[in-house]
Parts: structure tokens; sequence; C-alpha cells
């Protein structure tokens, strides 16, 4: 088989889930840093449970298919209660389990994903229709902070397991570098959110 070939299968294979460019991951971490204390903010408030807040989580982690996180919120989802069977379910993209008052923010999480952080306007809308504003910011602030878990996370879990002879194959040596080496922009990246915020720059664009 051919270079092109297995391209083309690779592509059937993870349809829709390019990893993400060192440009993208930037904006990724300014945007998470901009909103991440409406997440905190949401949970103390209790606006929204740890069940809701991983449901969101998982619900990204599924469409960005990343495995450390997959683990990760795995086992976090366990310990605040979810079901096994729940979380394998989302993590296979079915949410038939989602309680019906979370699943439209579920669902917009699966969008955010889906559109590399770049929402429509009317989705955005919807969700602070039906949540109202505050809800809706904490809903937003945790589906950022995983958005840069697993930004970051994939390639560092892609290297550690090329490094054991299991490369990920939507992935490089090359990528896998150059993502790690990104990291050193994310004081930037806080300080560049740090400023927005000051400036009350929009929260989200579209």
């Amino acid at each position: 088989m051919n270079a092109q070939n297995q391209e083309k299968n690779l592509d059937a294979v993870f349809p829709g889930r390019e990893l993400y460019s060192v440009r993208e991951s930037y904006w990724i971490f300014h945007a998470g840093i901009r909103t991440i204390k409406y997440m905190f903010n949401a949970k103390k408030s209790k606006e929204l449970s740890s069940k809701f807040i991983e449901r969101l989580m998982l619900a990204v982690t599924e469409v960005n298919d990343c495995a450390i996180c997959s683990y990760a919120h795995t086992k976090r989802a366990l310990e605040s209660g979810m079901s096994n069977e729940e979380i394998q379910k989302m993590l296979s993209g079915v949410m038939e389990d989602v309680p019906r008052y979370e699943l439209e923010a579920v669902l917009f999480a699966q969008h955010y994903a889906d559109t590399r952080a770049k929402p429509t306007r009317e989705s955005w809308e919807r969700i602070i229709e039906i949540y109202g504003a505050s809800q809706a910011k904490g809903i937003l602030g945790t589906i950022r902070s995983i958005m840069i878990g697993n930004t970051y996370g994939i390639p560092w879990s892609s290297f550690f397991n090329r490094l054991q002879g299991k490369p990920d194959p939507r992935s490089s040596l090359k990528y896998e570098l150059s993502m790690m080496l990104s990291t050193l922009l994310t004081p930037l990246a806080f300080i560049h959110a740090l400023i927005s915020g000051l400036l009350q720059k929009p929260l989200i664009n579209f």
C-alpha cells in the first residue's frame, strides 16, 4: 500500500480529528485562561455539579481523541459518581444517558471541539438562552479548560507512546516536539489573556 492510500485510510479512521497546530494551541490556551475562572465560580456556587463538568469534559475529549485525558477524566468521572457504562458510552460518542437538562450543554461542547474552538453565534446564544449568562460562562470555561488539556495532552501522550513502539497514526515526531516546545509560549499567552481581560475584549468571537 503506498503512502497516499495509507493517508486516505487514516482519514477514514480518524474523520475530523486533525491535531491542533502551534498557532491554534496559543489561542486555545489564551481563551482558556480568560474563562477558566468561570468554571471554578460555577462549581463553587453549585451552578455546575462535578458530574456536569465531567460530562462536558468527556464530550470534548471524545471529539479530540486524547488518550491521556480520557484516562484522567474517566477516573474523575467515576469519582464524581458517574457509572462506568455512561462514561464508556460518552467516550464512544453516545449521549443517551446524559440528563436532559445537561444535554444541550454537552452537545455544545461537542460542537465547540468539532469546530476547533470556533462555535457558531447561534449555538452560543442558545446556551445563554437555556442556562443564563452566569452558568453559560461556567460551561464555556469548562469546555475551554479541557481543550487546553487535549491540545497539549495529545502530543505528549503520542510522544511517550512512540517511545513504546505505538505511535499515533495522526501524529509525527516533528509535530510532537514542536508542540512540546510551544509550551514556552504559554507565559506570553497568559499575559495576553490578562491584557484582553483588562481591555474587556469579548469572551468569544464568531
